[in-house]
């Protein structure tokens, strides 16, 4: 759990990190979603390396598991023969042996355990990767209607403040009318 622990922070940091300066939301959607990617094909791999290293395990078990039966044997028909002493050799050998036997199936079940977290992490990331691509697609459609909003809105402010200047620009020119009016009417009587 430790890795995607560690995942999970990273990427939530990336994600508050992102959006503080976020220019372009479906981007950084997409980037979000590429780094868990990423770190999904990571984890497979420390995976596959793990499974590959009980493999290595199982057949070393196997082989020492083989040679503590050998050496049993041995010792078997030492002391058929009579051969005390070789059969004292060989029973110390088959212990050497029984003891590896012990240390790799310790080795065999931490192997299956780290394998086991591995494959827990990798269905829950990918379970959060798939919620994330659903999510995707509904954050660039909120973000193309946000950004239609915000177009729309603009434009309608821009109209009112258009308008609003017209009427002012048009009352203006009344009164402009109005003055040349009133001058044009003390124009032709001077005294």
């Amino acid at each position: 759990m430790g890795i995607f622990t560690r995942v999970r922070d990273i990427i939530s940091s990336n994600i508050n990190a992102m959006l503080d300066k976020a220019e372009d939301p479906e981007k950084m959607v997409r980037l979000m979603i590429q780094e868990m990617e990423d770190t999904l094909v990571e984890i497979r791999a420390s995976c596959a390396g793990a499974m590959a290293t009980k493999k290595k395990i199982g057949r070393q078990l196997d082989e020492s598991k083989e040679k503590a039966d050998q050496w049993e044997s041995k010792a078997k028909l030492a002391i058929s023969k009579g051969r005390e002493d070789l059969a004292r050799e060989a029973l110390h050998e088959k212990k050497r042996y029984t003891e590896r036997v012990d240390s790799l199936e310790r080795e065999m079940e931490q192997a299956t355990g780290l394998i086991e977290q591995y494959q827990a992490d990798i269905r829950q990331l990918e379970d959060k990767l798939n919620a994330a691509r659903e999510r995707q697609a509904v954050l660039v459609q909120r973000h193309i209607h946000a950004q239609h909003k915000t177009r729309a809105q603009n434009e309608i402010r821009k109209a009112e403040t258009q308008e609003a200047m017209m009427r002012f620009d048009k009352f203006e020119q009344r009164i402009d009318r109005m003055e040349a009016k009133a001058d044009l009417v003390n124009y032709g009587k001077r005294p």
